[in-house]
Formats: structure tokens, C-alpha cells, sequence
């Protein structure tokens, strides 16, 4: 089976929020470029020439990004989740991602083109899926304090007597 790729939907900044991307990860990088043909164009309305669709990869996963139109727009019924090893790179990817856009609660925001992203430690899946409930209670009640989280609250929830 072959891997599954994000397709991205936007109206027509496509090549403009992969550029976007591929410079907030280290290790990204962009693939090929399609551009609409004359025919397409036509049945499309967009320019001949213009991208069409851009193909990249984000920490090994890969997405294409289509400049389809205005009929469809991103929700955070889908979000993109980032799992970081320190809180710099927590601070980071959300001062980088959210800079025109929403920040949200328990570590969602949506950047500036509409994507969701949860930018959450990596740490956290084993601090809520732990065997002791009353741990991963604690670590729940602080995170829905939050909006950007933060390693060191988290982990002083988890560890709490």
C-alpha cells in the first residue's frame, strides 16, 4: 500500500503557504510544481501558468497543496499534530505558526491560510495514557488550562503527589 498524503485546499496561496511551511520545519523542502495548462485553465478560471499544485514534505511526511478555488475552505475538524522534545521548540513552531492567525486552547492554533495545528510535547501521550487515572487527571485539568502548553506544568501535574 502506498503511503497517504495530505491534500491541502487552498484558494490561491498554495505555493505561498508552503514556502510558509517549509521554512518554520528544519527538515522540509519543497518537491515539484505543477501549473495549470491552457485547458485547465479555462475550465478552471484560473490563469495558464499559474501553480497549481506543489508538492512537499514536512519532518519526512509528504503533502501536495492545490490552488483549487474559494468553494472549500480548512475547518479544525483536521488539524495537524506536531510532537516537540523541548519547550523552545513548543515556544517556537507556536509563535511561528499562530503570527497571523488564532491562537486557541490545549495547544491548537490555526496559522494565517486557515490550516489547525497542535503543537503539543511529545511527552504527553504518556502522561495521559498512563496506568495511574489520577496522574492523567491532573495532567488533563492543567492542559485545558492552557493554550500554548507548557513541559514543565504538565510534567509538575503528572509528577504531583
Amino acid at each position: 500500500m502506498k503511503k497517504i498524503t495530505p491534500f491541502l485546499w487552498f484558494d490561491d496561496k498554495a505555493e505561498e503557504a508552503v514556502k510558509f511551511y517549509v521554512s518554520v520545519f528544519k527538515n522540509a523542502k519543497i518537491g515539484s510544481i505543477a501549473r495549470y495548462s491552457e485547458e485547465a485553465a479555462v475550465a478552471s478560471g484560473r490563469p495558464a501558468g499559474s501553480v497549481m499544485t506543489v508538492s512537499f514534505k514536512l519532518n519526512g511526511q509528504e503533502f501536495t497543496a492545490v490552488n483549487g478555488g474559494p468553494q472549500f475552505t480548512f475547518t479544525p475538524a483536521i488539524s495537524f499534530v506536531v510532537n516537540c522534545e523541548t519547550q523552545q521548540e513548543i515556544d517556537k513552531l507556536w509563535e511561528t505558526l499562530s503570527a497571523g492567525g488564532e491562537k486557541s486552547v490545549c495547544g491548537w492554533l490555526k496559522d494565517k491560510y486557515g490550516v489547525s495545528w497542535q503543537i503539543v510535547p511529545a511527552v504527553l501521550g504518556k502522561m495521559m495514557q498512563g496506568k495511574d487515572a489520577e496522574r492523567s487527571k491532573r495532567v488533563m485539568q492543567a492542559l485545558l488550562k492552557m493554550t500554548k502548553l507548557d513541559i514543565k506544568i504538565l510534567k509538575r501535574a503528572y509528577e504531583q503527589q
